[in-house]
């Protein structure tokens, strides 16, 4: 029964590594989405060595090992193969070496298997096995060295073969405590002298350990300490004591040992510095996020954005690619293999692999929860590996070497367990294993499902510009569908091309180092194709490709005719100029200048960014200016010639909407404070809004810059504007003002006006609109000058108005 069990549970963990092969061979072509590109075919090499290696393996454990735990072997093959592919699939050349460190770690398994499976021989010479383990250790403090060529020289080797020591001194350690601690019948918390020697050997290996800087592997021998100590003496005072060690070394190593504030640094805070030593977390973090539930897809994902992401962060690389579930699935697996190694722990024949069981699945819980948390922020990193699955031949020697000592402690026939007076102490410890991989189950929830849509919305998540790669992003479009931003090349290449360079601080920019900006990024979900497709469509996108539908087009109120005269009109000058449809609210024209040309941010981009003149900000939306004299055909529309009180022009201003940011899709000024109305600063976008009363009947109209989108489904739907328009004035009263204000001969209103900014900048405003009795469409115009030019002013309105009414 042990072998059917175990051999159908390795053919099914085939078949799961098998599906997973042919998806990785056939990613290229759906992340293409052509059948005419390179097919992935390497990884097959190792899944074949897997294949023919669990089966000899399989073999030698039936033969000699009839009464083993027929899960064990299974278990941890999936896992090692699991990661074998992923392994593959992040970079062929260590997909290569993992596959030849997998052979060797079979191999000496199932030598093993072929001497007595007498572990006697590990309890006799227990105090040689450590202290060779410690001294191989310590010789990397003269001939250690790191493969990477940086960081903590913990490796011994040369020529492209290197080995961990302190990966199975942590085996040793755990040999010499469950042998230490079963020869002594009866150890109590107050035998002190019967725990001197285990407290003097661990410290020195902890020592040794701390002079490497290797702080993941003094963790855990600090854990395994205390449970093989908990374990023999079954007082909880053992785990609180180990708790508050921990604690007392991480706030001591955080103010005076430089690494360990890095990364106690990186847990608490990684969004303070996330491009620099919180690189590493964020990026682990940005990368289960975009994992979500099902996952990208084998292939589909960007893993690689994540250092050291065959190893320290195998874990954040198959939650991209695999989503919650796989995750899940994987999480399930790695308890599967603590409570199969518990329960050997439990049947075991004596105290000694009672302990040894215990000890192990100790080592091996603890490593992973170490590493799985660090890459979910639940625990500082450590830069530990996942037994089994992360890159690593000392880890994966050391780990097949555990899993031997596991079955072979299984194979008992029929002999009655080793006495165990209290069994409370192993629940005790299954309970917190259990807890810790629950507590990573849930985190993975929390960052892909509840954060996911938030972080990934992030300018730091280079993942978003790497999709825009592959699926075209939707036009921007004129009101007469002219392309203004648009999408060329083929999938693998697309590119963001501006073919009107001017509007860069309105329509913004896409781009995988500045993020986005402007239209660009208020309209991002139509344009990447999140909004406006339909639900089925979008699933059935995201289950194939790991990516969104191609994007939709969106039309913009703008006409670029009247585009490209208010920038030749406006020119080398600093200022802004809206022209807006007085009762619609659409803008017709919005210029910002300095302007900058978006094609050129790669070359351009940081110094546009430290800019004195601002080029970046879109000054017609985002610019706060004060009003000076420039209100004064508002406050004759409201007041006439009678000079209201503070109070009343307040409440004024408050109606005409100078204290509320506008409601528009485009980036926009944030609201003015509570200030006098002497102190007040207003975007050109919000004196639009209210100068356009004077020509629309009194009403201040919704804005609105987009205006409709292309679906599939419908064709071009209208979006609506995000407000109401609203009476803010009387209309006889407003028609009065407009009057008022007449340019003689001409069919528009216009006033200037101009504010100090401060000692050395006058500001020049103008506001201008067509009469109340013009008989087409009604329009407002303001314009901002950073400069004391009314004539300049008067020159842009007239030019530009004559250019728009003539239309």
């Amino acid at each position: 029964m042990h072998d059917l069990i175990q051999s159908r549970l390795l053919r099914w963990a085939g078949y799961f590594l098998f599906v997973n092969s042919v998806i990785l061979t056939l990613s290229p072509a759906v992340r293409e989405r052509s059948w005419d590109v390179d097919y992935r075919l390497s990884h097959w090499i190792g899944f074949l060595a897997w294949v023919v290696l669990t089966t000899l393996a399989d073999r030698a454990t039936i033969k000699y090992l009839p009464e083993r735990d027929p899960y064990l072997l299974p278990l941890t093959a999936l896992l090692s193969g699991w990661g074998l592919l992923t392994i593959w699939r992040l970079d062929e050349a260590f997909g290569l070496r993992q596959t030849i460190w997998l052979g060797i770690s079979m191999i000496v398994f199932i030598l093993a298997l072929y001497v007595p499976q007498n572990l006697a021989f590990l309890r006799r010479y227990k105090y040689i096995l450590l202290s060779s383990g410690l001294l191989i250790t310590a010789l990397t403090l003269l001939f250690g060295t790191n493969p990477l060529g940086l960081g903590p020289r913990l490796w011994l080797g040369c020529c492209g073969v290197y080995f961990q020591p302190s990966e199975p001194l942590k085996l040793l350690l755990v040999i010499y405590l469950s042998a230490y601690l079963a020869d002594r019948i009866s150890i109590r918390l107050s035998s002190l002298p019967l725990l001197v020697p285990t407290l003097v050997i661990t410290g020195l290996a902890l020592l040794l350990l701390l002079v490497q800087r290797d702080l993941g592997t003094a963790s855990i021998f600090i854990s395994i300490f205390t449970v093989i100590i908990f374990l023999a003496t079954g007082k909880r005072r053992v785990l609180l004591g180990a708790f508050v060690f921990l604690m007392t070394a991480m706030v001591v190593g955080y103010f005076f040992i430089d690494i360990i504030h890095i990364r106690v640094q990186g847990w608490l805070n990684p969004w303070e510095d996330p491009s620099g030593n919180s690189y590493q977390i964020v990026q682990s973090i940005l990368a289960i996020a975009n994992g979500g539930t099902f996952g990208r897809g084998l292939g589909m994902g960007s893993p690689l954005l994540v250092p050291v992401a065959i190893s320290d962060f195998i874990f954040s690389a198959i939650a991209e690619e695999t989503g919650l579930v796989g995750t899940l699935g994987l999480l399930a697996t790695i308890w599967l293999v603590l409570a199969r190694g518990l329960i050997v722990s439990l049947r075991a024949a004596d105290r000694f692999r009672r302990y040894l069981a215990a000890g192990v699945v100790t080592y091996l819980g603890i490593q992973s929860l170490l590493i799985i948390g660090g890459n979910l922020r639940l625990f500082p990193l450590t830069g530990v590996t996942l037994p089994f699955v992360s890159y690593g031949g000392s880890s994966l020697l050391t780990s097949y070497i555990a899993l031997f000592i596991l079955l072979v402690i299984s194979n008992v026939e029929d002999s009655e367990p080793a006495a165990l007076e209290d069994s409370k102490s192993y629940s005790i410890l299954a309970g917190m294993l259990a807890l810790g991989l629950a507590a990573c189950a849930v985190s993975v929830g929390w960052w892909a499902i509840i954060r996911g849509p938030d972080l990934l919305n992030r300018t730091d998540n280079p993942r978003r510009a790497i999709a825009d790669r592959y699926v075209p992003r939707g036009e921007l479009l004129d009101r007469n569908n002219q392309p203004i931003n648009i999408t060329e090349g083929e999938s693998g290449t697309f590119t963001r091309v501006y073919l009107y360079p001017n509007l860069g601080p309105i329509t913004g920019y896409t781009h995988p180092i500045y993020g986005q900006a402007g239209l660009e990024a208020t309209l991002d979900d139509y344009l990447r194709g999140l909004q406006g497709n339909p639900a089925s469509l979008m699933w059935w996108e995201h289950l194939i490709y790991g990516t969104p539908p191609p994007g939709l087009d969106v039309r913009l109120s703008l006409s670029l005719p009247l585009q490209s005269k208010a920038d030749q009109l406006l020119g080398g000058h600093t200022g802004a100029i809206i022209l807006m449809n007085a009762e619609t609210g659409e803008i017709l024209a919005m210029a910002s200048h300095p302007t900058y040309d978006p094609n050129k941010l790669d070359d351009e981009g940081e110094a546009l960014s430290q800019n004195e003149s601002a080029p970046l900000v879109n000054r017609a939306a985002q610019g706060l200016y004060p009003i000076g004299t420039t209100m004064l055909p508002l406050i004759r529309a409201q007041y006439g010639d009678i000079t209201p009180s503070e109070a009343e022009l307040k409440a004024y201003y408050e109606r005409l909407g100078f204290y509320q940011a506008p409601i528009i899709n485009m980036p926009v000024a944030s609201s003015a404070e509570n200030n006098s109305t002497q102190d007040l600063q207003v975007s050109p976008l919000q004196m639009s809004i209210a100068a356009a009363s004077l020509s629309n009947q009194g009403i201040a109209p919704a804005p609105r810059i987009a205006t409709a989108v292309n679906t599939p489904e419908q064709g071009w739907v209208v979006l609506s504007a995000e407000n109401q328009p609203r009476e803010v004035i009387q209309a006889s009263a407003a028609n009065e003002a407009a009057l008022s204000f007449i340019v003689e001969g001409k069919p528009y209103w216009q006033n200037v006006g101009q504010a100090s900014a401060d000692e050395d900048t006058i500001i020049t405003w103008l506001l201008a609109g067509s009469l109340p009795d013009w008989g087409g469409t009604p329009l407002t115009l303001v314009v901002i000058l950073e400069e004391n030019n009314t004539y300049l002013a008067e020159y842009i309105g007239d030019s530009l108005l004559e250019a728009a009414l003539s239309q």
